[in-house]
């Protein structure tokens, strides 16, 4: 019996799998911007037209304004002429309109040291709290800063009443008998400090909470360290805490700086500006200038000087943010 030897034939390479051809929108093929085609600058027209519209136009339309002869009649039949640098000239040339940079910078001094003095205590109050301590401190700062503009200024408005008003029958009671029917309003360092009062009561929040959350990065090994060593809370402070949260710090204090030196809703609403020109900064003085002597020229003009003296703080910032990018580098 013979035996068949069953012969098996070899086996065939295996074949390489043919690369996909990745296509790009619509099947088309990739495309030479990296196979994203138009789609995503389509996605974001939006968003960048809007943001054109509502601040890139009216900054633009501001400037054409501070270059022209504006008034109540140019804004009906709308045929106003260029008058060049004429209008800075006029402001610049004003002594009331130094004497409101002035107060608007002290306004704005005063305001930005209470704002970061009392925030970062208020931040290393939390840090030192226990869970419900933290949770309830944190709870009511939120609550005072969603608190709107224009209810806050009420309140305050209301508490310093002259004759219904809290804080008068308060000192009245302690025995201040000058107090009772004290107008505060009437009196240009009062109001000014009522101001001051709201606006770092406002403001006091958000920076305290930035602070906080800043210091929460800080090592804790560090602290342990410097304790160990014999270092004071102050020295561990200046040595430890602010180096570290010092981006954090700074970038805090130009926003507190720029917010306070347009405030303008909380002066308008309760005292225009008055008594006199007690309580008129640049945004103020802008806006009295267009209203009431329909001059929109000046008050387009005052208001690209704050815009101006707004970015300068902007640049300081960013020279200082820089210079500790290269330190750190």
């Amino acid at each position: 019996m013979s035996a068949v030897r069953e012969q098996t034939a070899p086996h065939p390479p295996p074949s390489t799998p043919r690369p996909r051809r990745t296509t790009g929108p619509g099947g088309r093929g990739p495309s030479k911007d990296g196979g994203h085609g138009i789609w995503p600058y389509v996605l974001i027209a939006p968003a960048v037209l809007g943001t054109l519209y509502l601040l890139v136009y009216p900054l633009i339309r501001a400037v054409v304004i501070s270059l022209q002869d504006f008034g109540l009649r140019q804004l009906i039949l709308g045929d106003a002429r260029f008058v060049g640098l004429k209008n800075y000239e006029t402001l610049l040339g004003d002594s009331r309109f130094w004497e409101v940079v002035r107060r608007t910078f002290l306004f704005m001094a005063v305001n930005v040291v209470l704002i970061m003095v009392l925030s970062t205590l208020v931040a290393l109050m939390i840090e030192r709290l226990g869970r419900f301590g933290r949770i309830a401190v944190l709870s009511a700062l939120v609550l005072t800063w969603a608190m709107p503009v224009i209810a806050a200024t009420t309140v305050f408005q209301w508490l310093f009443h002259s004759e219904f008003g809290i804080v008068n029958a308060v000192l009245t009671d302690l025995g201040f008998e000058s107090f009772d029917r004290y107008p505060w309003f009437a009196h240009g360092p009062a109001a000014f400090a009522i101001l001051v009062a709201l606006i770092v009561w406002q403001s006091v929040p958000f920076a305290a909470i930035t602070l906080y959350s800043a210091l929460t990065t800080v090592p804790t090994e560090l602290y342990e360290s410097a304790r160990l060593d014999g270092a004071s809370g102050p020295r561990i402070f200046r040595s430890i805490t602010y180096p570290i949260v010092r981006p954090i710090f700074l970038l805090v204090l130009s926003l507190e700086v720029i917010w306070t030196f347009k405030a303008f809703v909380q002066i308008w609403v309760m005292t225009n500006g008055g008594p006199g020109d007690s309580t008129t900064i640049l945004p103020v003085y802008a806006v009295q200038t267009a209203l009431s002597s329909q001059r929109y020229d000046l008050g387009s003009a005052a208001s690209m000087v704050t815009v101006v003296l707004m970015s300068g703080v902007l640049v300081l910032y960013f020279r200082q943010m820089f210079r500790q990018e290269d330190e750190l580098s």
